[in-house]
C-alpha cells in the first residue's frame, strides 16, 4: 500500500506544484478581495502579482481566534467571504462560535485523499462517529468517504451500546472519529461479548493519539492513521503508510511562521501553522490556527512529494482541543461572568485512562458552588469536566486560564 496514491498530483514535481500555485493563487486572492474585510486586508496588493509563497507571505495573517468577534460584528462570515450564504450546500457553527459554509462539490473538504492513504477503498463500510449536528465534522468525513465510493454509517458521537449493535449488524471495516471513542467502543464490545473485529482500519482526529493508544489499536489488528484538519479548512495534512509525519493536502498551502509575526521560519524550526485554502468560493488566506508544528526535511518514502509537517507540537495560544472540540479562553471568561463571586479560574486539560479530561479550578470561599460551576462548564463548552474549588488567591498569577498538561507526541 505504501506505493499507492490517490491521484498523480500527490507525486508531481516541485516545479509542477509551483506552476499550479502560480496559476491559481491570483484568482483566489482576487476572490478574497471582493469581500469587505478582505478588501481592507488586501489593500495595496495586486492579486496578479501573488503567484508564489514569497508573495503570499506578505499578506497579513488572519487569526482564527479573531473570527468569532469579526463574525459577530459582521455576520455570518465576518466580511471575509463574498459568496452569499445561500450559495453554500450547508451552513455550520463550531465552538467559538465560528460559522462555516460548505461548498457544493463532490469532496468540498478534500478528505478523500486522507482516507485513501489510510487504506479506505471503494466498497468499504465505514462507521462515522463525528457529529452531524451543526458542526461540519460528520459531513466533512461523510463526503470524503462517499467520494471514494465507501458506504457510510452516519452514527455520530455517543450512544456506544447502539454503535456496538451497528458494528455487529453492518460489519464496518473502517472507523472514523476520535481515538478515545474507538477505545470506548472496542472495550465496550469486549465487555459485552460482542464482536467488533470487522474494524481493521481507522482515520482518527480531534484528540490526542499517544503512542500507548496507537500500540493498543495495532495489537487489536487495527491500522489507525491520523488526520489534521479544522472545521474552517477541512483536511490540512494526513498520515501516510510511511508513518513519517503528516503530508500536506494538495488543496491547501501550509506555512510555519514565527508566532506573533506571520513570518515563515526556517525548515525544521517549530512555529505556528498558517493555512491558505485554494478555494475561490471560500478563500481563507493565511489563517493562523494557533497550533505549533514544523516542516520535516526530505522526501517521504511513500512517494508523495508535498511538504510534510511533524504533527502537533503544542499551542501558540491558550486554546485547546478537547475530545474534538475547541475550548477557548473566552469561554472560561464567560463562566467567570456567570459567577461573579469567583476569583481566578484555570481550566486544566489532562489525559485520564487514554481519554481527554479537564478540571476547572476556581477560587471561591465555599465549596457549595461546585455543582453550579460544573453545569456552567458543560453549558459553555459543551463538554463535561470536573470542578475543583480552591482557596481565594491560591491560583498562579501568570495570566494563564487554560493549562494544557497533556503529553506531547
Amino acid at each position: 500500500m505504501i506505493g499507492e496514491h490517490f491521484d498523480p498530483r500527490e507525486t508531481r514535481s516541485a516545479d509542477a506544484r509551483a506552476a499550479e500555485l502560480a496559476a491559481r493563487l491570483p484568482a483566489v486572492i482576487a476572490a478574497a478581495a471582493r469581500a469587505p474585510a478582505g478588501a481592507t486586508r488586501l489593500a495595496g496588493i495586486d492579486p496578479a502579482l501573488v503567484t508564489d509563497r514569497a508573495a503570499l507571505a506578505r499578506i497579513p495573517v488572519l487569526r482564527k481566534s479573531d473570527l468569532p468577534a469579526a463574525q459577530k460584528a459582521d455576520p455570518p462570515f465576518g466580511g471575509h467571504v463574498a459568496t452569499a450564504p445561500g450559495s453554500f450546500a450547508r451552513l455550520f457553527t463550531s465552538p467559538g462560535p465560528i460559522f462555516e459554509g460548505e461548498a457544493r462539490a463532490v469532496d468540498p473538504w478534500h478528505m478523500a485523499r486522507a482516507f485513501f492513504a489510510a487504506g479506505f477503498r471503494a466498497g468499504d463500510i465505514a462507521l462515522n462517529t463525528f457529529s452531524y449536528h451543526l458542526t461540519p465534522g460528520g459531513w466533512m468525513m461523510d463526503l470524503g468517504l462517499q467520494a471514494l465510493g465507501c458506504a457510510v454509517v452516519p452514527a455520530g458521537p455517543g450512544n456506544s451500546e447502539t454503535q456496538i449493535e451497528l458494528i455487529g449488524a453492518f460489519r464496518p471495516v473502517g472507523y472514523v472519529g476520535t481515538p478515545d471513542f474507538l477505545k470506548i467502543l472496542l472495550d465496550g464490545a469486549a465487555a459485552a461479548g460482542r464482536d467488533a473485529s470487522s474494524i481493521r482500519r481507522a482515520l482518527v482526529s480531534g484528540a490526542a493519539f499517544p503512542p500507548s493508544l496507537q500500540a493498543e489499536f495495532a495489537a487489536r489488528g487495527i491500522d489507525a492513521f491520523q488526520m489534521y484538519g479544522t472545521a474552517d479548512l477541512g483536511c490540512v495534512a494526513y498520515e501516510t503508510p510511511a508513518r513519517e509525519g503528516l503530508t500536506v493536502a494538495e488543496e491547501v498551502i501550509v506555512e510555519i511562521v514565527r508566532p506573533g509575526t506571520g513570518d515563515p521560519v526556517p525548515e525544521g524550526e517549530i512555529g505556528e501553522v498558517v493555512v491558505t485554502v485554494l478555494d475561490e468560493d471560500h478563500p481563507l488566506l493565511r489563517l493562523a490556527l494557533g497550533d505549533l508544528s514544523a516542516v520535516m526535511p526530505g522526501a517521504s518514502p511513500c512517494g508523495r512529494t508535498n511538504t510534510r509537517i511533524v504533527g502537533w507540537r503544542g499551542r501558540a495560544d491558550q486554546t485547546a482541543k478537547v475530545k474534538g472540540m475547541f475550548v477557548r479562553p473566552e469561554q472560561v471568561a464567560e463562566i467567570a461572568k456567570r459567577h461573579p463571586e469567583l476569583g481566578r479560574l484555570r481550566l486544566v486539560v489532562t489525559r485520564v485512562g487514554e481519554q481527554d479530561a479537564m478540571t476547572l479550578r476556581a477560587e471561591a470561599a465555599s465549596q457549595d458552588i461546585a455543582d453550579a460551576l460544573a453545569a456552567s462548564l458543560l453549558a459553555v463548552t459543551r463538554l463535561r469536566g470536573a470542578v475543583e474549588v480552591v482557596p481565594p488567591g491560591s491560583l498562579p498569577k501568570d495570566g494563564k486560564v487554560i493549562a494544557d498538561e497533556r503529553p506531547i507526541g
